[in-house]
C-alpha cells in the first residue's frame, strides 16, 4: 500500500504535510520533531509547530509511527512498527540503531514475574558507544559534536 491508503485506512485525512511527514521519517534514522518539521517545511512550505506535533501524535496513535525516548533525548520517531524491535543508542553522538529481538518471539523477553499483567510488548534499549564515535575518540586530532546536536 502507499502512504495515501495507510492514512485513509487508519481513518486520516490525506494531507500533503501527513504525506511529506511520513517520507521524513521514513528517509531518516530515528529523527526528533525539530528535525521532522524541517523536512516537511521543506518539501511543503509552512506547517505549524503544533501542526507537526498534531500529526506526529496522530500518526503514532494510529500505528504509521513509532514514538521512541531514549533517556537524556528528545522523543524519536520511525516507521518501522509493529515488530517490536529493539534499539542501540550511542552515549556519545546520541545516534539510534534499530536492533531486532534479542531472542524469541514477541515480546521478546519474558519477566521475572508478570505481576498480573497481559505482557504484549518488551522495549528495550542498549546503551554504548557507536563505531563512529569509538573510531574518533582514538583520534585525538579529531572534534566531536555533543550528544543530540544533529539528527541521529
Amino acid at each position: 500500500m502507499d502512504d495515501a491508503t495507510d492514512l485513509r485506512s487508519a481513518g486520516l485525512r490525506v494531507t500533503a504535510p501527513r504525506l511529506a511527514m511520513l517520507e521524513v521519517v521514513r528517509s531518516g534514522n530515528h529523527l526528533d520533531a525539530e528535525h521532522i518539521a524541517r523536512g516537511v517545511r521543506e518539501k511543503v512550505g509552512h506547517v505549524s509547530t503544533q501542526a507537526i506535533y498534531d500529526a506526529l501524535n496522530a500518526l503514532t496513535r494510529v500505528g504509521l509511527l513509532r514514538r521512541i525516548e531514549p533517556a537524556g533525548s528528545p522523543a524519536r520517531y520511525e516507521a518501522r512498527v509493529g515488530d517490536n524491535h529493539h534499539h542501540l543508542v550511542c552515549r556519545v553522538c546520541g545516534t539510534v540503531t534499530d536492533v531486532d529481538c534479542v531472542a524469541g518471539a514477541a515480546p521478546c523477553l519474558e519477566p521475572s514475574g508478570s505481576h498480573g499483567f497481559a505482557i504484549d510488548e518488551a522495549e528495550v534499549v542498549f546503551w554504548g558507544v557507536c563505531p563512529q564515535c569509538r573510531a574518533e575518540s582514538a583520534s585525538p586530532a579529531q572534534g566531536h559534536v555533543g550528544a543530540g546536536s544533529g539528527p541521529a
